[in-house]
């Protein structure tokens, strides 16, 4: 979910079309930070330092781009303001304890999990907390291998990928589903180890639903004291989903026309309430105006099948768009 809205990682919604792992690359060189602690937050509410502004900005403007979210928001400007007053009290000679940055992300799907963690990566890269910023999203299947020891070498693996930046686990609990001899067992007794060989070298994110993922934290006795940033990703309105919806259709130059908006506004609450599967929020969203798009092709080459439609009428997605 790339853009402006978050499409966040999938749990028991629909899954990725393919296995392929995810490597999201921060291209800025680092600019490194003496005296930061090498390894997760805490804070208070961040200032608007003047020698730091632009970067403040730079955060301000990619959090504001994004609908709701205000928890997240505050959590990411904490996280700015440690690290800037340790580079602070390191200039004075003062200690800076170290801290530890891995996070858990809990939410349904489509509520802007992976989109917070390319944020914070490049925040973490800014400020010389990781030396690359780079965001590894991986699943179970990516992990756990086939026979006993091959998890741990997979693991393993992909922790040597993700140093210097984040690595971010979708489905999480998924790796404890299995009881004592699955092995996914294996594959969170070797994250914890990395966790301890690699300190400060790599964070470690893992995100899917509430209940699931408080499930998983307690599967390992080391895990929950590991993970001091645990923060909860809120179902987005319906007034936010429509406003998210009008947000994705300029970013393609649609425009929704009212009707249109009031049709979308139907089948999220239908979705909503009815669904037997958990909701996908902002992919929903995506999801539907894709399908609009579609339906718009299909009704314009009917439309005008001698002659070409106006600009206007090539930007303009109406109710029969929209269809359930």
């Amino acid at each position: 979910m790339n853009g402006h809205v978050a499409a966040a990682s999938s749990g028991r919604e629909e899954r990725r079309p393919s296995r392929q792992i995810n490597i999201v690359l921060n291209n800025q060189a680092p600019a490194p930070v003496s005296g930061l602690p090498a390894d997760s937050a805490g804070g208070t509410a961040a200032p608007k330092p003047g020698s730091h502004s632009g970067l403040f900005q730079e955060l301000s403007r990619e959090l504001d781009a994004l609908v709701g979210l205000d928890n997240i928001k505050e959590l990411v400007f904490e996280i700015y303001a440690l690290l800037q007053v340790a580079q602070m009290r390191s200039e004075a000679g003062l200690a800076t304890g170290g801290q530890a940055y891995h996070m858990v992300f809990k939410g349904n799907p489509g509520t802007g999990k992976t989109t917070v963690a390319r944020i914070v990566a490049k925040l973490f890269q800014r400020m010389g907390v990781l030396s690359k910023g780079h965001l590894i999203e991986v699943e179970r299947a990516d992990l756990v291998g086939e026979y006993i020891g091959h998890t741990a070498q997979k693991t393993r693996d992909l922790v040597k990928k993700a140093l210097g930046g984040i690595l971010f686990i979708d489905e999480a609990y998924s790796l404890a589903r299995g009881g004592d001899k699955d092995f996914g067992k294996e594959a969170i007794d070797t994250l914890v180890k990395s966790m301890e060989d690699h300190r400060s070298q790599f964070v470690l994110i893992l995100a899917g639903y509430s209940g699931e993922i408080d499930y998983f934290l307690m599967s390992n006795p080391g895990l929950p004291s590991r993970f001091p940033i645990q923060v909860e990703f809120p179902d987005y309105t319906i007034d936010q989903l429509l406003q998210i919806a009008e947000l994705m259709a300029k970013d393609r130059d649609y425009i929704l026309m009212p009707q249109a908006i009031l049709r979308l506004k139907q089948h999220l609450l239908m979705e909503k309430t009815e669904s037997l599967h958990a909701f996908s929020n902002a992919r929903y969203v995506r999801n539907s105006i894709e399908k609009a798009v579609r339906a718009q092709a299909v009704r314009l080459l009917n439309q005008y099948e001698s002659t070409s439609p106006g600009k206007q009428e090539l930007m303009t997605l109406r109710t029969e768009d929209l269809k359930g």
